[in-house]
Formats: C-alpha cells, sequence, structure tokens
C-alpha cells in the first residue's frame, strides 16, 4: 500500500435524493417493529430512526447480536455462556458453549400445518415455467436423504460436493449436508475439470452430488466426461450421487438421487457448535489457488437472518428471486431466504434467453417481491432498450437489488424511471459485501432514503469505516473500507491453513486487529456508501487515488461501448500508463469521432486526471467465473509477468482472452 492520502474523487457526485419510503412502509418494515421491539427489551434506542439503531448496534455489538438471536427465535439447544467471549479479529469467538443446526431453522416453516402445503422453492429453468416444491416436500427429501448421507458414513466435519446448477436438488442437498453436521462446497457446472479440481482438492470431498450436464442458451451442455474426471482425481469420494440433469443413465459405481430420497424419513437435525463449519466459499482465486472460505453454522445463521429478515424486510408473504449460480456465494444466500419463511425462486439457465428481458419475464411468472440481479444485467436491459414494468405486470416487486459491481447513477436513474412510468413505487437497493463474508457490508435499508449511485447505509452489526493509510477514519473522502469489529459470518478459517497465516495477510495485515476488505470507499455526511472499486488495482495518478468503477460508469453510458477495463501501471522509469480497452457493441468502430467522446465524456464527467493515456479495442473483457472484470492479473501481465504466474487459468471465463494483453506488453517492451 503506497502512502500517499486517499483524496475525495472528483467524480463524487453531488447527493441526488431519487426515493423515499412512505411513512406505511417504514412503519411495516421488519427492522422498524425490531427498533421498537429491542428498546422494550435490550436498550436500543427507540427514536432517531436507523441511523441510532446502527449506532447503537456497533457500541453494545454483544446485546444487539443477542437481540438478534431472540428476535428471530434461534433454537438454542446448548445455551451460550456469553455473545461474544473474545472480540479479536482474527479469532473472535461467538456464542461459546451453544448448540443448534442452520438446516432445522431453515426448514421450520414446514412445521407449520398452515404452510406445510405452501412452496417453499420454484424452480424455473428456460422454459421459464415454475415449478414448486412444497415445504413438507422439501423437508421430507432433506430427511431422506440426511438418513442415507449417514447411512454412507458421512459424520459431522465431513466435506459433502456439488457441482450442480440451481436447481432443487442443491438446496436439498445443502441442508441434508447442514443436517448432518457436515460441511457443504459447491461449484456450477460451467466450471471445467480444472477449476473444480483447484476447489475441492483442498477439502477433500467424500460424497460428490453431480448433474450430467445443463441447459444453457437454448443448448444442452455435456457434463459427463468432466465428471469423470472429477471422480478420478478425488480419491477421498465414497460415493457419487448422479442427477439426470439430460437424461442419461447413471454411470457405473454411482448412485442416484431418486433411490436416497426416496424414503419418508423425519430430519434429524446434529446439534453442533456454534463455530461449526457449515460451507466451504471459494475466492475467484484470478491469482493462485482460491482460498478456501470457512464459515459457520451459528455465524451464517445470525448474520442471514439480519441481513434477509432486517435489511431486505423479506417475511412468509415474499418470494425473492436472484440470479445467481451454485459457484457464487449469492447463491448460499440465496438459499438462507429460507430461514425467514420466504418462497426461494430458482432460475437455471441464461440471464439473457431467450432475450435480455428474460430476469424481468421470470420475475412476473413467479411473482417475486424481491428481485437480485447483477448491475452490468440492469445496464445491458438500458443499453437494450428493455422496458421491464411496461412489458411485464410487476407489481409485485417492491425492490430491485444489484450487487457485483457499483449500480452507476444511470442505472438508478432508469430503473426508477421505468417503473415510475409504470406507477410502481420501487426500492432501489444496490449492495456490496463479498465471499469473504457471505453477506453485506453495506446496502438495503427499507425506511431510509434512496440517493443516486449510493448504497444506502452501512448495515446494522457492522461497524464500517473508511480509512487513509495512517488508519483515520474519513467522511466525504476516499478511504480503505474496513471493518473495526467482528461480524459473526466472518471466517473461522481457510481450509489448509493450519497457522492462520493466508488468513491473517488477507484482510488484517494492513491494519492490524481490522478487516481491510480491499475496497475503495466513500461515507457520506448523510452515512450512505459510495463504492469506487477494488483498491488493489486502484488507480493513482501523482498520488491522487480513483476508483475504476467511476471511469466504467461514464464511458458505458456511450452506446457504442459494451464493457471495458481500465488499468494504471507504473513504469521502471517512474512514468504512470493508464490504457482503457474497450469492448464495442456490434457495428461500431473505434474511429477518431469515438475516441474523442469517450475522452470527453470522462473528462466532463470525471476530470481531466481520469482520461485515459491510450483507447485500445480488445474482443472482449476477461471475467472471473463470478463475472467480475479482472483488473489485477491484466494489470501484471502488462506489467511484464508471464501470463502462468499473473493468472490461475481455471478462475478466466475465457484464457484466449488474456493473449491480447501478453502480446501488448512484449509489443510495449519491444
Amino acid at each position: 500500500m503506497t502512502s500517499a492520502t486517499p483524496t475525495a474523487s472528483p467524480s463524487e457526485p453531488v447527493s441526488e435524493l431519487l426515493w423515499q419510503p412512505g411513512p406505511d412502509r417504514i412503519a411495516e418494515a421488519a427492522v422498524t417493529r425490531f427498533q421498537a421491539w429491542a428498546a422494550e427489551h435490550h436498550g436500543a434506542p427507540a427514536d432517531g430512526g436507523y441511523d441510532a439503531l446502527h449506532r447503537w448496534s456497533v457500541t453494545e455489538l454483544d446485546t444487539f447480536w443477542k437481540a438478534v438471536a431472540d428476535w428471530f427465535d434461534i433454537r438454542f439447544s446448548t445455551p451460550y455462556d456469553t455473545v461474544l467471549a473474545d472480540r479479536t479479529m482474527p479469532g473472535a469467538q461467538w456464542f461459546p458453549g451453544a448448540t443448534l443446526n442452520y438446516a432445522e431453522h431453515a426448514l421450520r416453516t414446514a412445521e407449520d400445518p398452515a404452510r406445510a402445503n405452501e412452496p417453499a422453492l420454484l424452480h424455473v429453468d428456460e422454459s421459464q415455467t415454475p415449478r414448486p416444491v412444497t415445504w413438507a416436500e422439501l423437508r421430507r427429501q432433506v430427511g431422506s436423504l440426511a438418513a442415507e448421507l449417514r447411512a454412507l458414513g458421512v459424520r459431522p466435519g465431513d466435506r459433502v460436493s456439488g457441482y450442480l446448477p440451481n436447481i432443487p436438488q442443491a438446496v436439498t442437498a445443502l441442508l441434508a449436508t447442514a443436517a448432518v453436521g457436515a460441511v457443504w462446497t459447491s461449484c456450477a457446472p460451467d466450471f471445467g475439470a480444472r477449476s473444480v479440481l483447484d476447489r475441492f482438492q483442498q477439502v477433500e470431498p467424500v460424497v460428490l452430488f453431480a448433474v450430467d450436464g445443463y441447459r444453457y442458451g437454448g443448448k444442452t451442455h455435456d457434463r459427463t466426461e468432466t465428471v469423470a474426471e472429477l471422480r478420478r482425481e478425488l480419491p477421498t469420494l465414497r460415493a457419487v450421487v448422479h442427477i439426470p440433469l439430460l437424461d442419461t443413465p447413471a454411470p457405473s459405481g454411482t448412485l442416484t438421487w431418486s433411490s436416497l430420497t426416496e424414503s419418508d424419513n423425519e430430519p434429524v437435525f446434529e446439534q453442533v457448535p456454534f463455530d461449526h463449519p457449515l460451507w466451504v466459499l471459494y475466492s475467484s482465486g484470478t491469482t493462485g489457488l482460491p482460498k478456501a472460505i470457512v464459515q459457520s453454522q451459528g455465524g451464517i445463521l445470525l448474520e442471514h437472518f439480519k441481513q434477509l429478515g432486517l435489511h431486505c424486510d423479506l417475511g412468509p408473504d415474499d418470494r425473492f428471486f436472484w440470479y445467481t449460480s451454485t459457484g457464487w456465494m449469492m447463491w448460499n444466500f440465496l438459499v438462507s431466504g429460507l430461514l425467514t419463511g420466504t418462497t426461494i425462486v430458482l432460475y437455471d439457465g441464461s440471464p439473457g434467453f431467450p432475450d435480455t428481458g428474460a430476469q424481468w419475464a421470470i420475475a412476473e411468472k413467479t411473482g417475486a417481491t424481491l428481485f437480485g440481479t447483477s448491475a452490468a444485467y440492469v445496464m445491458a436491459c438500458r443499453k437494450a432498450g428493455v422496458h421491464p414494468a411496461a412489458d411485464h405486470d410487476l407489481t409485485r416487486v417492491k425492490c430491485v437489488a444489484t450487487t457485483g459491481s457499483p449500480l452507476p447513477p444511470d442505472g438508478f436513474r432508469w430503473l426508477h424511471d421505468e417503473f415510475a412510468t409504470a406507477g410502481h413505487d420501487l426500492w432501489i437497493a444496490s449492495v456490496s459485501g463479498g465471499t469473504d463474508v457471505c453477506s453485506c457490508f453495506a446496502g438495503a435499508v427499507p425506511t431510509l432514503p434512496v440517493h443516486i449511485g449510493e448504497l444506502q447505509a452501512a448495515c446494522l452489526g457492522t461497524d464500517l469505516q473508511a480509512w487513509d493509510p495512517q488508519g483515520k477514519p474519513l467522511t466525504g473522502e476516499v478511504g480503505e473500507l474496513v471493518v473495526t469489529n467482528p461480524m459473526p459470518s466472518m471466517p473461522i478459517r481457510f481450509w489448509n491453513d493450519p497457522d492462520g497465516s493466508r488468513y491473517h495477510d488477507s484482510y488484517f495485515d494492513t491494519y492490524p486487529g481490522v478487516w481491510r476488505h480491499g475496497d475503495w470507499i466513500t461515507l457520506t455526511d448523510h452515512h450512505s456508501v459510495i463504492i469506487h472499486g477494488r483498491s488493489d488495482s486502484t488507480l493513482n495518478r501523482g498520488g491522487v487515488r480513483m476508483g475504476s468503477a467511476d471511469i466504467y460508469e461514464a464511458v458505458e453510458r456511450l452506446p457504442e461501448i459494451r464493457e471495458s477495463l481500465v488499468i494504471g501501471l507504473e513504469e521502471p522509469d517512474g512514468g504512470y500508463w493508464m490504457p482503457l480497452f474497450v469492448h464495442l457493441a456490434e457495428g461500431a468502430t473505434l474511429d477518431d469521432d469515438l475516441l474523442a467522446r469517450i475522452k470527453t465524456t470522462i473528462r466532463t464527467s470525471l476530470s481531466p486526471r481520469h482520461v485515459p493515456d491510450e483507447v485500445i479495442e480488445v474482443p472482449a473483457i476477461p471475467h472471473t467465473l463470478t463475472g467480475k472484470r479482472i483488473e489485477v492479473p491484466v494489470k501484471r501481465l502488462l506489467g511484464g509477468t508471464p501470463l502462468a504466474k499473473a493468472v490461475n487459468p481455471g478462475s478466466v471465463d475465457n484464457i484466449d482472452l488474456l493473449h491480447f494483453y501478453e502480446d501488448l506488453a512484449r509489443t510495449r517492451r519491444s
């Protein structure tokens, strides 16, 4: 980290109010009721709204999380000794002595006779026909599968893996694994064998659930050879369960899904310690083996109850749809919607098939009340001339939430205008967090106004701050995103990191004892949050730091620009080279006119300092398997690092795209 002090971004907008919740929405929000109840029972402030509640949640951390556990009626089969025995990061000890089970809470709604036959899951594929799985049926399948896993010798702490798309079987397998006290981990079937093995070989699973293939973009993709390779390269496997999505027969030596889920067993929920591992998630792994991030049953349970029940305002009357895959933390987050009694929508298919508006059609057909997607999808719809609320009946949609990258100001305006024109009062929630905590640091608050280009506020229990290099908190200036107190869902460890050094170095090396996430943010004077991009790929001209997201937002307004990538490279002679790579829309040409408009747009929207040294056309922009632009590896390639050392090939959606930057680096050096 350099010693230059972050300064307020020249692009920081004058805050513009877009939307305010009405008094009825505020009164009915779960967070409003929670605050009144916590004031009566736990000493929370009764007045002062969300800001006062948030201050209390971080200054009285123990009491706040006890209140969350009480409010959501967490079933501790063994009581806890204290809420937070040790606040040290890393290593905070939450609810020592307590035992519980995540899956038991996820299936609690099935115990209600009035709701047992309502849908817990709505499964949709590219045919766009929703198929329900009731709470009673989900509970029955989990009970049957958990009993079969135990019969296979699966015990608490064993790892169970899934090579699965976003289908009901994946949810059932996760919950059955958690019921047994085993540890779940999954990859999407668009991951190649090497990418999967880079992840699963670290954790040595004993069971693999795998599909024979999947359907995407109107085409079928056979994965039988990939699964065969996984079986060969994972020697710890005791069993492989075949799920015939493409109707192929079960390979020799595998078990069938139907045979494992046909019995009528009442689920037995292993009562495990609060910090018992629930699942392993993986970082993108762009520069080495992905980090195998372990989160706990109790930590995820509390964090997701808070996030989904209070921030997302989900409850029994809601339907929760987030476009995701099983290789992204948002899938785990989506499954946790079950905790609040919400029906979750599982979509397995392309986000833009048969046309760009496909996700809106799914929201209509499933009656989604909270629709989550990527900022990139929103901007693609805007460019394609999609009119979601005019073309579809989206009257049930109360909130559109976005993540994956900052939602640009134009995205806020477009969503608001499209729904307002149709007479809808839409709450827009841009949220930011990470795989590392499987939750949000900042984002949705149903009782607060929405300002264009801003996340509404830091989340409850999260002491989110922006720090300069000396650890001084900043307001109204760009700083490092830090969290100064522990969160229950922070990793309990990384797998195969026996001394904790990799975990420590990932988050706590810059500011000892304080979580540094690796994003640049601004905290405004009205407590909202602006995300400027990753700090490890931050542009730094003359000591002034600039977020890449600001440049993307500006240049991608131009209809000729499909997507862009900007890199800042410190050169050996002390100079600084900042190229902008652009993927053009079909039919567009990077001529002198477009070049001038790109530079003028950036100069007028941001500042002269943001204008790139060169604008270079590329065939496409490379991404991680979870859809994030690859900035750091491209920077390394342009600096002369060999491809094999600059990036983990299995983490990239199209490794061939990186050869362009390799060739460019050679040309510049010659």
